[in-house]
């Protein structure tokens, strides 16, 4: 029976097609409910996508209740010896946040599907529209604090040379042209590059090849604590993926991001 072991944590669909059948996977669609009833991977498992968010304002990318988390992981079927395949059809926004959530729950055995299900289809690899039952009633999760920063601990760590904070919105909220909270600007000392930067639009949204180099540029470098956020940690999922996939040792999402950031009395800002 294939298994997983000995691959990186970005695979290509060729990797995934001869391991289709390996008893340990767990294959996650986190595209859309209608995208995924037209054709999905066979063995895919939908998520949507926003179960993996908490949903309430200010901050709607924070954590979603433990509860809630072990009744989606007890869904599909989640146990230690688990492997996961993780894919979207947006470049890797979702299903990096999805990461994120298996990191959390203190789970390392995972691949992310290089330009998701894009790429699977440009290959014209099998697809199956049969949508599996759900896999059980609710798991015992044990959460870990690590991959996230908390607001105050990302505010304890301003200004710390050995910090890099990753800004994955776009440049006009960045700069504070485009307002979507009480205060405009950014975190002091992030650096702004915008999660679609880091896609190959030629390769079916693919990570780019170049993207360590343009890391190193940034100043966002391996010896640094990397923490990066959006507005939601939605698009800071594919930062996330991006960091860990080139074996950055420390990443951290900062869950809460510009939501709660930027709506918070006492966060400082510069523009």
């Amino acid at each position: 029976m294939p298994d997983f072991s000995g691959l990186p944590l970005v695979i290509e669909p060729s990797d995934l097609l001869g391991r289709l059948d390996a008893e340990t996977l767990i294959l996650v669609d986190l595209t859309s409910a209608e995208r995924y009833a037209t054709g999905h991977i066979p063995g895919a498992r939908f998520v949507d996508p926003k179960r993996t968010q908490l949903g309430q304002l200010p901050a709607p990318g924070l954590l979603p209740a433990k509860a809630s988390l072990e009744t989606l992981f007890g869904e599909l079927g989640h146990t230690p010896g688990a492997t996961y395949v993780v894919y979207d059809d947006e470049g890797g926004g979702w299903a990096g946040r999805f990461i994120w959530l298996l990191d959390v729950i203190g789970h390392k055995k995972y691949h992310y599907l290089d330009g998701g299900l894009l790429a699977w289809l440009d290959e014209k690899q099998p697809v199956s529209t049969n949508v599996l039952a759900s896999a059980g009633g609710p798991v015992s999760l044990t959460l870990h604090d690590e991959p996230t920063a908390t607001r105050e601990y990302l505010q304890s760590r301003l200004g710390s040379a050995d910090l890099g904070i990753w800004d994955a919105r776009g440049p006009l909220e960045y700069s504070g042209e485009k307002v979507l909270a009480a205060k405009a600007g950014h975190i002091p000392g992030a650096v702004n590059f915008e999660w679609t930067a880091g896609m190959d639009k030629a390769r079916n949204l693919r990570i780019r090849r170049d993207m360590p180099q343009i890391l190193e540029d940034l100043g966002l470098t391996r010896d640094k604590e990397i923490i990066t956020h959006c507005q939601t940690h939605h698009r800071s999922g594919f930062t996330y993926l991006v960091a860990k996939a080139l074996g950055y040792p420390r990443v951290k999402g900062y869950a809460g991001s510009w939501g709660e950031w930027g709506n918070h009395p006492d966060t400082p800002v510069e523009i």
